[in-house]
């Protein structure tokens, strides 16, 4: 079982921009897929940003799409997501979840380790 630790939250304003990162323990972490989503107070968790193992195909909610990039280095088992634009209606806990397959999945079930999750507020 994979261990995954993110970092970067925080508070920032409306328009600024933010970069996540997600540690992962994890020899193999070359043959899957990763993700983010994310869970504001109240609602359910949802996909935000995913990648497929190569970090050549990506997958991104509409929400998000054009201001959002997530990228990974396996050689430093890292996955990476950068936030521009930021708006009100992003803020929630952010989470990186490792994939049970090499492709890009939308779906929970599709992810079989996380990580405990990083706060960003985005006040407007």
């Amino acid at each position: 079982q994979a261990q995954l630790a993110e970092s970067g939250g925080g508070l920032v304003q409306a328009g600024d921009s933010l970069r996540l990162s997600c540690v992962v323990s994890e020899r193999t972490l070359s043959n899957y897929a990763m993700a983010w989503f994310r869970q504001a107070p109240g609602k359910e968790r949802e996909f935000v940003a995913g990648i497929d193992w190569s970090g050549h195909k990506t997958d991104y909610a509409a929400s998000v799409k054009d201001r959002f990039t997530v990228s990974r280095d396996n050689a430093k088992n890292m996955l990476y997501l950068q936030m521009n634009s930021l708006k009100a209606e992003d803020s929630a806990v952010y989470f990186c979840a490792r994939g049970s397959v090499g492709t890009t999945r939308r779906g929970l079930q599709w992810y079989n380790d996380w990580g405990q999750g990083t706060p960003v507020t985005v006040s407007s």
